[in-house]
Formats: C-alpha cells, structure tokens, sequence
C-alpha cells in the first residue's frame, strides 16, 4: 500500500477537481431548479450543501453526495478524507447522519481491488467515528479512481441551517484552518514535509460534528463548509443568499502550517485560479498572497458560521474552547461596491 500514489491518478485532486462556480451556474439553469413540490425545505434553488425534505412529525431528512479524485497517496487517508468530506454536507445544514453509502470508480487495470479495499476501510473508520453505518454503495470500472459518499441524515425542519439566511451584522467564524488544497499540490510535488501531511490529514479526517449543535441554536442565522470554491467563493454563495456583503479580517483566518513556504515554491492548485477567474469581479482589493490562500480549494474544510452578535453563552463557549475562529462580519450590500471586502 505504502508504494501506491494515488495522486498520480489526479488531474485535480481533492475537492480541487470541482467544476468552477461560474461553470456551475450556467448548468443549474431555471429548468432544473425544484420548485413545485412543498415538501422540499431545501432544494437547488439555493447552492446549499445538502437536500432537505420534510417528512412530517416534526422531522426531515437530508439527502447529499460528494466524490472526488485522490488528494493524498494512501489509499486508508483518500477514504477517510472523502467520507468526512461528504458527512460534512449534512453537518452543514445542521443535521445528524444516519448512514452512508459508498461511491466507488475504480481503474481496475491500474490499481489493485485490494488498494481499493484500503479506501473503503478509511471510509468505514470515519463513518463509525460519526455513529453511523457504511451501508452499501456502487461501483464502477473507471479511467481514474474516484471515491465518495452518499450520506442521509435527519433534522428537525425548525434546526435547518442554510447559507442564504444571514443577517446584517452577523459575525462570520471558521472551524478548520484553511490552505489543504495548497498542501496537497505540494504532497504531488514531492516537497511536502511529513509533519505538514500529518496536521492536513487531521484537519481533513475531522469531523464537523459540532454543526449538529449549532444547528438547535437560534443565534447561528447561516452556515456551510468551506469545500472546492475556497473561502472566497463559500463566502460569496452566502452574500448573494442573504443579499448582503462581507469582510474577512484577514489577520484573524485560520491558516495551515508552512502555507508560505510551499506557496513560495508554486505548490498552487489549478482550481486556485480557477476560483479567483470565477469571482474576482466581486472581490475587493486583495493581497496576492490573500488571494492564493482565500481562493485556495478546500477538501473537508471548516464549518463558516454566520452568528448573531449577541450569540449566548452556548456559543460563546465553543468560542472560548478553541474550536470556532472569529474571521469576519456580514454587513449590507452598498450599490457599486465589493460583495466581499479584505482588512
């Protein structure tokens, strides 16, 4: 197993392979918005993580999937970074997992099904971490391998957390250091140093368990997961949700260790830029250095949480414990000006 890179199979690894937010928006056109059905709490209409639908009694159930290329050589690592990835979904809309089912495509004339095997092992770590079962899943024969979840959870409809409800003045906090997509283009490179993959894959292989809690609180207005579109673009599906615009205290954002030195030898993810041509026309001005790391691709990146400003002692907790990083505010949106604005 210890011989196998993975990475070698990725054109983008990671979330990092995600068609690009402009490109999505031209293919979830009108046609394929859901409107016509009232049970359907949450739908396409909106670019939320997941799928809500009301099935009475005071519940609802979230619906999701997300796969993607290797973003690590160890088969173990790619599937329990994918299966975090993929409960993050439901995490982020405030919900608790029930069970998984997995999504295989595998070159069987390059890889091994024993390397395979690694994968789904990683996955059912994970998924036994979350509480719940690795059910099934699909497979395919397939030119490179791809590897992910279909995850469903339960909610209550009144917990539903989206990312088109903050409100003006709401402050914006991370649970993850970001700069994952950077990493890993180093870990292809052959420049990436051990303790720097190890602090990435515990960052990856965490789960964002804790959005179950903020989703029975009343004072978290909005939230998702920071994935492919980086913080820049996560940030922006929230303004254009809530019609309001935000800053990042730049200072204040989480970052991986030695970001910056890998940076400096261009270990900088394709979907970088892809991210950055995207949106850079409702970016305000912006360091080069802060755009590399704030369009920076994510995979099983951090909650980003618009709270209430006055958030009660629950929250303040969390805060207080090191596991939510205030980076900003939301504010309203003034005609001519950027929807996202760096300090």
């Amino acid at each position: 197993m210890n011989d196998i890179r993975l990475t070698q199979f990725s054109p983008g690894a990671g979330c990092g392979c995600k068609i690009s937010l402009a490109e999505l928006e031209k293919i979830l056109t009108d046609k394929l918005i859901s409107k016509s059905y009232s049970e359907l709490l949450v739908g396409n209409d909106t670019r939320d993580d997941a799928a809500v639908y009301d099935i009475g009694n005071g519940q609802a159930v979230i619906s999701t999937t997300d796969f993607f290329t290797p973003i690590v050589d160890s088969p173990y690592d790619f599937g329990r970074i994918a299966a975090a990835n993929a409960l993050s979904d439901v995490y982020a809309m405030g919900g608790s997992p029930l069970m998984a089912i997995s999504i295989l495509g595998w070159p069987v004339d390059k890889l091994s099904i024993e390397t395979a095997g690694f994968v789904l092992e990683g996955a059912a770590e994970i998924c036994s971490n979350a509480g719940i079962p690795l059910a099934g899943g699909h497979s395919i024969d397939i030119s490179d391998p791809v590897f992910g979840l279909a995850v469903t959870g339960i909610i209550s409809p009144a917990s539903v957390k989206r990312n088109s409800t903050a409100t003006d003045g709401c402050r914006l906090y991370l649970s993850k250091p970001i700069g994952t997509g950077i990493i890993s283009t180093a870990g292809k490179k052959g420049l990436l140093a051990e303790e720097d993959y190890s602090l990435a894959v515990y960052w990856m292989t965490k789960l964002n368990n804790i959005g179950s809690d903020l989703g029975k609180m009343t004072a978290v207005k909005a939230m998702t997961d920071v994935t492919g579109f980086g913080l820049l673009g996560h940030l922006l599906e929230v303004c254009e949700g809530s019609q309001l615009s935000a800053v990042i205290e730049a200072e204040k954002v989480p970052l991986l260790d030695n970001l910056e030195f890998y940076i400096t030898r261009n270990c900088i993810p394709g979907g970088t830029f892809r991210n950055w041509k995207s949106y850079d026309a409702k970016i305000g001005e912006i360091e080069e250095s802060q755009k590399l790391l704030f369009t920076d691709p994510q995979t099983s990146g951090g909650l980003l949480i618009a709270v209430d400003k006055n958030p009660g002692n629950e929250f303040i907790e969390l805060v207080q414990n090191g596991e939510l990083k205030e980076i900003g505010y939301m504010k309203k949106r003034q005609a001519g000006k950027p929807v996202v604005s760096i300090q």
